[in-house]
């Protein structure tokens, strides 16, 4: 975890509070050193800015990571509607990829 581009994240963050990349780009920081703080910020990128795909695939998978499997199903399911009304054909087929791999998984 590098605290000094969580400090610039959180700066860019203060000065642009309706871009959701910076956002995610913090809670994306924390995966792998403290996955409950990341947790924490990816669930409310998804609370705060719904439309933004990137979301969906990594906040399942930290769900995952906790036991959480029915959680992270429904949202591989909304990340699939999205990235369908978003004609996001590469995300789509990785959302529909991660949520296949868990239902064979559970």
């Amino acid at each position: 975890m590098n605290d000094a581009r969580i400090q610039m994240l959180e700066k860019y963050i203060s000065e642009e509070p309706n871009d959701p990349f910076n956002y995610y780009a913090l809670a994306c920081e924390y995966l792998g050193y403290d996955e409950s703080e990341a947790l924490k910020h990816l669930q409310g990128v998804a609370a705060k800015f719904p439309d933004y795909l990137p979301t969906y695939y990594h906040l399942a998978q930290t769900l995952i990571e906790f036991e959480e499997e029915e959680e992270a199903l429904a949202v591989f399911e909304k990340g699939i509607a999205l990235a369908e009304k978003q004609e996001n054909n590469k995300a789509l087929r990785e959302l529909k990829s991660a949520h296949q791999n868990l239902l064979f998984e559970m």
